[in-house]
């Protein structure tokens, strides 16, 4: 099966807004091979609401904590998309778009995490309306198993992701959706953004569960920023390896459908000018610590070998069994860009306050002499892209 490389539909917009000088430009949808796909993607902790129907999951605990979000916003209602789906996906027809990418929530469909604790039979009917309303709209559905969701029964019995125990818990969650969804669903994105997820969650702590090292924030209560992210993220490569090795030998014959991981990334370009070989592999570093951290793992079975130099021991071991099974372990690629930064060689960071964010001896900026790299393209589904035409660099360093 061939692989390829997803490009969400957003990014495209904004390439298309930069090339042109404008939405109204010689590009168009013509401007595409026919065969191209366009669409728009959400997130369940985002759009779903409805939280008294599912389990409570790391989201809601995180965002219901004082402080923690700077408006006081929370998943109760979100965007309402649980009882509001129908609405929705008819302005995506609207909108002429081809696909809809949705995240399923764990704890709408297993609200104890587990086979063992129930399945939410409202919960289950919730996404089988849902897909079936996509394909009734004539769109095809793109579903993410996990978009950092864990069930909050999961995170209090053992930590969720910062233990092995996540991956069996995971994959069985993960089988379960094959069964109940696969004859409908035919492309399957196991986890969306591991990256963000990792260091986000348990390096800034600026992202549930919001675990960090007390040298990084005192708010954050508890956390090792110079070792979870990296225990999260080697849990999660382990439980995709196993969820696309289920999936390969029990459903994809049959259900005839693809597999694979999201995975984002900025673009990075020496902050020098010119540059200098210093900022030339601070350029590389950045992209191996974003990008190739997990991308590496799914592609070749192991990390980068500039993480392994600069994070040391602090960095999992694969097993051999696991190596073979991370190997390849797509069928496509998603990749999120959002902006370029400059790069710029750092010294060594403080070893008595060790974190993924200076782990990469790299200080990265949008901004040199005051002046922004970039002027921010706004397109109209709100984002702000800085330099979109470098997508192409990012699509580019993929080579697999």
């Amino acid at each position: 099966m061939e692989r390829a490389l997803l490009l969400p539909v957003f990014l495209l917009a904004a390439l298309l807004a930069c090339s042109s000088g404008g939405v109204h430009g010689a590009f168009n949808r013509s401007s595409f091979p026919k065969d191209f796909i366009f669409g728009a993607g959400s997130s369940a902790i985002q759009y779903e609401g409805a939280v008294n129907l599912r389990g409570k999951n790391i989201w809601d605990t995180f965002a219901h904590t004082p402080g923690k979000i700077a408006d006081g916003g929370n998943p109760d209602t979100a965007n309402d998309f649980y009882y509001r789906y129908k609405e929705d996906l008819k302005l995506l027809t609207d909108m002429n778009m081809d696909t809809f990418r949705f995240s399923l929530a764990w704890c709408r469909i297993l609200p104890s995490g587990t086979i063992a604790g129930g399945i939410n039979k409202a919960g289950v009917d919730f996404y089988n309306s849902l897909i079936n309303e996509v394909l009734a709209k004539g769109l095809v559905p793109f579903v993410t198993i996990f978009h950092f969701d864990t069930p909050q029964v999961l995170e209090d019995k053992y930590g969720g992701f910062l233990s092995e125990n996540i991956v069996k818990d995971y994959v069985e969650y993960a089988e379960l959706c094959f069964k109940l969804f696969g004859d409908r669903v035919k492309f399957w994105t196991t986890f969306n953004e591991p990256t963000i997820f990792s260091s986000f969650g348990y390096g800034s702590g600026v992202m549930a569960p919001g675990r960090c090292s007390p040298y990084v924030s005192k708010s954050c209560g508890a956390g090792d920023s110079s070792r979870e992210p990296y225990m999260v993220g080697h849990n999660i490569l382990i439980a995709h390896a196993e969820a696309v090795s289920v999936y390969r030998a029990k459903y994809q014959q049959a259900q005839k459908g693809q597999i694979g991981i999201t995975q984002v990334s900025h673009w990075f370009v020496p902050y020098s000018d010119p540059a200098t070989d210093a900022d030339r592999h601070a350029v590389k570093r950045s992209l191996d610590f974003m990008l190739g951290w997990f991308m590496h793992p799914v592609t070749f079975g192991e990390y980068p070998a500039t993480m392994r130099r600069l994070v040391g021991s602090r960095l999992p071991d694969f097993t051999a069994e696991q190596s073979e099974k991370l190997k390849k372990s797509f069928d496509f690629i998603g990749i999120n860009y959002y902006t370029t930064n400059y790069a710029k060689a750092a010294p060594a960071p403080n070893g008595l306050q060790q974190q993924y964010g200076t782990d990469n001896w790299v200080e990265q900026t949008g901004i040199r002499n005051g002046i922004p790299i970039g002027p921010p393209v706004r397109i109209v589904v709100d984002l702000s892209i800085d330099r979109p035409e470098q997508l192409i660099d990012v699509s580019v360093d993929l080579k697999f």
